[in-house]
């Protein structure tokens, strides 16, 4: 591979825009031509995604999607962006704990303490094995710089946070799909505005929307025949590598002592970070709130997520989708037009737009009963 990129460096060829270019191709063709043959197995060994007391489905679909991103993402990454793995050497090791325990959930279906073990598991590694934490918090209450010991909790528990936050969003057709598309895609351009340095970051967030967006091919389709959805092994593949995308974008706006490492400057980055994350984050905070105010377990499924809302209002899973993605979007460019104000300002602003999005569905539904009483 570096020889061929010499020959290009040679011919005077951009290695970075072909890396992107075929990076993001070849995850979107090998997701696209992988997802009949897992729909195909998946009928025929029965292995399909029964409706339940969180489901927004009446019949059974395959849940296997999550394996076809995995292959994408193991294949292209390691190919065009295999500077990630040489400098975070525990990070292929990560994806692939976690496929073998979302593939045996989303098969048998674990038990909770299982896969959390899993998660803690697979978030220790990253964090201590790779260092990838997060090291300062900005100023956000007065903190700064973190110890190393608390930095590696908060860090172990932001990834064991974010991974289950995805994996509550996926409760409708395209919502977990898209806004990791939109999020991994302004994670890369954030990248790119960065410098040559984040370039493997760029690629690597190139070849998640290429994957992504093949899936959302199939889990949008209207043929019941070519349905699939990414299951627990999608949603807690993406909600780990958009936690590690977010604490990489956070680390980059630290000073660093070592001279090779371009400086940067964002003091409001954290809060740049949850805006880009917002739907998760807010939804799983309201979802906990909610259940610890009625006194139920808060490991107990309900459906006080934001999308069950939208279509006890009786809309599409779609249009739902659409809605909440546009809203969270404009919180997001919110945040980037406020940039550069004080980060435990734009910290609150962010959060206070997100519960608004959470309960804007509330006011609407009783706005409605009322005017038909």
């Amino acid at each position: 591979m570096q020889s061929f990129e010499l020959f290009l460096v040679g011919k005077g060829i951009s290695i970075f825009y072909i890396k992107i270019g075929l990076g993001f191709l070849f995850s979107f063709l090998i997701t696209y031509f992988s997802i009949p043959t897992i729909i195909k197995i998946s009928r025929r060994k029965n292995l399909m995604d029964e409706p339940g007391i969180r489901s927004s489905h009446l019949r059974k679909i395959p849940n296997l999607g999550g394996a076809a991103i995995f292959y994408s993402i193991g294949v292209c990454a390691s190919i065009f962006a295999y500077e990630l793995f040489e400098l975070y050497k525990f990070l292929f090791a990560s994806l692939v704990i976690l496929l073998y325990v979302g593939i045996m959930d989303d098969i048998v279906v674990m038990r909770a303490y299982k896969k959390l073990i899993a998660q803690i598991v697979v978030s220790s590694l990253i964090v201590i094995g790779s260092d990838i934490r997060i090291r300062s918090l900005f100023g956000i209450c007065g903190i700064y710089e973190i110890n190393y010991y608390v930095s590696v909790v908060f860090s172990i528990l932001t990834f064991i946070v974010l991974i289950n936050a995805f994996n509550l969003i996926d409760g409708i057709d395209g919502l977990a799909g898209g806004y990791s598309l939109i999020c991994s895609a302004l994670f890369g351009i954030s990248y790119y505005r960065l410098g040559e340095y984040n370039y493997p970051l760029v690629v690597f967030s190139a070849v998640i929307v290429g994957s992504v967006l093949a899936f959302l091919y199939y889990n949008l389709s209207n043929y019941r025949a070519t349905k699939i959805f990414m299951g627990d092994t999608g949603s807690m593949l993406l909600g780990f590598l958009l936690a590690f995308t977010s604490i990489c974008f956070i680390d980059i706006f630290i000073d660093k002592t070592d001279p090779a490492v371009p400086r940067y400057h964002l003091p409001a980055a954290p809060a740049v970070a949850v805006a880009i994350l917002i739907l998760p984050i807010v939804d799983t905070l309201n979802v906990m709130i909610v259940r610890l105010i009625n006194g139920k377990s808060l490991f107990k499924a309900d459906k006080n997520h934001i999308h069950h809302k939208l279509l006890r209002l009786g809309f599409t899973h779609r249009r739902s989708t659409f809605y909440i993605i546009s809203y969270y979007l404009f919180i997001i460019i919110i945040a980037n037009y406020l940039r550069h104000i004080n980060v435990g300002l734009l910290l609150i602003i962010v959060l206070c737009l997100g519960f608004i999005g959470a309960y804007l569905p509330n006011f609407v539904y009783y706005l409605r009963n009322n005017v038909k009483k």
